[in-house]
């Protein structure tokens, strides 16, 4: 890693537990001396061995990954913070952000590489903690509408996408919408209006 992202010589251990695929935030160190913000979903370790990602495409993080050998994964339970991460271009000149709540340094180490059907290149990474931290310690709660908010993320990333179908795309999106009304709090909503916004209102 670079002198923006030096890693402790000694491992550590995930500031929380990792349970199946959890969505986080991710910070890489770019060749602009910021840190790129990014959503990063990541698998929880099989049978002892590291967790993983994936990387879909040409993406920033993908191309920190290989420069700088990892980044910082961050636990966040704030929405718009998530959405702005997952659907917009946001750098930062600190790796951590303020609304982590918990946060790994970690080495990442590529693995393997695939094609879908329509030729969009997956990187697959071993991410390995080598510092962390738990900034807040205090219970959060998370309502239905923080969920939909994710699940929105997931269907505006794909709408330009030739594998999935548009009006299903939209269909959901148009759902999710509803449930971050009836169930959300105003940061869900103000989500929502962020996510709507990235995607050009295109549903």
């Amino acid at each position: 890693m670079t002198e923006g992202a030096e890693a402790p010589p000694s491992a550590a251990e995930w500031p929380v537990e990792l349970r199946g695929v959890t969505e986080t935030v991710v910070t890489t160190f770019g060749p602009n001396d910021l840190w790129n913000v990014a959503a990063l979903g990541v698998h929880a370790p099989q049978h002892g061995g590291a967790a993983t990602a994936t990387t879909w495409g040409n993406t920033r993080t993908r191309r920190n990954f290989h420069r700088e050998g990892g980044g910082y994964v961050q636990f966040v339970t704030d929405p718009v913070v998530f959405a702005d991460a997952t659907l917009s271009i946001r750098e930062e000149p600190d790796p951590v952000l303020d609304a982590a709540d918990a946060w790994a340094q970690v080495e990442a180490t590529h693995v393997d590489t695939d094609e879908t059907e329509n030729g969009t290149r997956r990187q697959h990474w071993e991410l390995r903690p080598v510092e962390s931290d738990v900034v807040e310690e205090a219970p959060r709660t998370i309502n239905r509408g923080f969920n939909a908010v994710v699940e929105a993320t997931v269907a505006a990333s794909r709408l330009d996408v030739p594998a999935y179908d548009t009006e299903t795309l939209r269909e959901r999106l148009r759902y999710f919408e509803s449930v971050v009304e009836s169930a959300g709090s105003d940061r869900e909503r103000e989500a929502m209006s962020r996510v709507r916004e990235h995607a050009d209102g295109d549903w």
